[in-house]
């Protein structure tokens, strides 16, 4: 179980399969931290670091894969129905943008003033 795996094998793995594989890491690790009472072998004290990473990387792969599932389910749903944690993050000042609607609104006198009183076309001498 001390080779190192990679995210995008795991990524080929299914739900149960990644959580039967945390849990055999899991194990793994308590077993070492044990041996690590026992008697300080720098071997398995390096040992300790690359499980602990292990675990990182199928929690990593696991939520990933989570959220990606989630967000097809509520790809059809409007973006105020979707979860906060499921929207695309962008940034703050885009978050806080008028929406494109909200920029073109004018009031009815503004309206009423452009149909009105169109904006002049002068003839440029060239």
């Amino acid at each position: 179980m001390a080779e190192k795996t990679k995210a995008f094998e795991l990524r080929t793995k299914n739900k149960t399969q990644l959580l039967e594989h945390l849990k055999e890491l899991r194990t793994e690790l308590s077993s070492l931290r044990v041996a690590q009472v026992k008697s300080p072998n720098p071997s398995k004290l390096a040992k300790i670091g690359t499980v602990r990473k292990a675990i990182a990387r199928v929690l990593t792969v696991f939520n990933q894969t989570q959220k990606n599932h989630l967000r097809a389910v509520y790809a059809k749903k409007s973006s105020s129905k979707i979860p906060t944690d499921l929207r695309y993050k962008k940034t703050r000042a885009i978050r806080r943008r008028l929406t494109n609607k909200q920029a073109k609104a004018v009031t009815l006198r503004v309206a009423k003033t452009a149909v009105n009183f169109p904006q002049r076309v002068f003839a440029v001498k060239a």
